[in-house]
């Protein structure tokens, strides 16, 4: 090869190379949303036995407050509110199923923590909840005194297990993973009391006739919100964007008539469980 030629070979090599290694460097700009739009469908968490919030009926559907909500982005983002693939979760999975990419948005009843906001970026609020205890007409539990020495029923991965887990480490938990185990095992006497979002054990106990909400509200008022993955900004602020845009016409009102108040009944004020607009007043 003359010398000339191998220079040039040299140059074009140098630059192919070039080439490749500004191609690889080169960032990704595809965002979540970008992602989304192009497999045609949005991930969403939701509770498969979490009735009146997330909950598969008897033909196989999803249904409940936050499958209403989940509905209605996915119409609002892709154009069709059947194009949201609902994935179920359990409480202890929730926070895992974000950071592997499994769920893009979680609507699972998910309570606003510090700890939580570590692990994951919320978007604004849309519901109230604070802690209760469900309990049997025949041995009430309407004073937490009344717990120790005695076992309680909760789900892993709750607010209920980390408030009674730290502040009343004397009282023995009995663990489950899904609600309808824990529920049954409540019927079963297996714990004298169930702790769970008071939200949730409104409507249990009026469905299950023999319990009683003997304690209404425990610990603070908190919050439950969307979730993203932590870092996906672009995702969190169309989330907030489209809460607000939804208070505008009060859906979330529109939400509880259709799935909540068949079964809390007219007992219960909505102003005291839902939030219009992502904005906590």
């Amino acid at each position: 090869m003359k010398k000339s030629s191998r220079i040039l070979y040299i140059l074009s090599t140098l630059i192919l190379t070039m080439g490749v290694l500004a191609a690889c460097s080169k960032p990704n700009t595809s965002s979540k949303i970008d992602e989304i739009k192009k497999n045609d469908k949005i991930k969403i968490g939701v509770f498969s036995d979490k009735p009146p919030f997330g909950y598969v009926d008897s033909n196989g559907n999803n249904q409940g407050f936050d499958v209403y909500i989940a509905k209605r982005f996915a119409k609002d983002l892709l154009g069709d509110e059947n194009k949201v693939e609902f994935v179920l979760v359990e409480a202890a999975s929730r926070v895992e199923y974000l950071q592997s990419n499994k769920v893009d948005i979680l609507l699972a009843n998910f309570t606003v923590t510090d700890e939580r906001k570590e692990k994951v970026d919320f978007a604004n609020p849309y519901m109230k909840v604070s802690l209760g205890i469900v309990s049997p007409d025949s041995e009430p539990i309407t004073n937490i005194d009344q717990l120790k020495g005695k076992k309680l029923i909760v789900n892993k991965g709750t607010t209920a297990e980390s408030y009674f887990t730290k502040n009343h480490p004397d009282i023995e938990l009995l663990k489950y993973e899904q609600n309808t185990e824990a529920f049954q095992a409540l019927k079963d006497g297996r714990g004298v009391a169930l702790a769970h979002d008071n939200t949730l054990l409104f409507s249990w106990a009026k469905e299950n006739k023999g319990y009683t909400t003997g304690i209404t509200s425990l610990g603070n008022l908190d919050t439950i919100a969307p979730a993203v993955k932590k870092g996906d900004t672009e995702l969190l602020n169309w989330v907030n964007d489209e809460l607000t845009k939804l208070g505008e016409e009060n859906f979330m009102q529109k939400a509880y008539d259709e799935t909540l108040l068949p079964a809390y009944g007219k007992d219960i004020d909505p102003k005291e469980v839902i939030i219009e607009g992502g904005k906590l007043q």
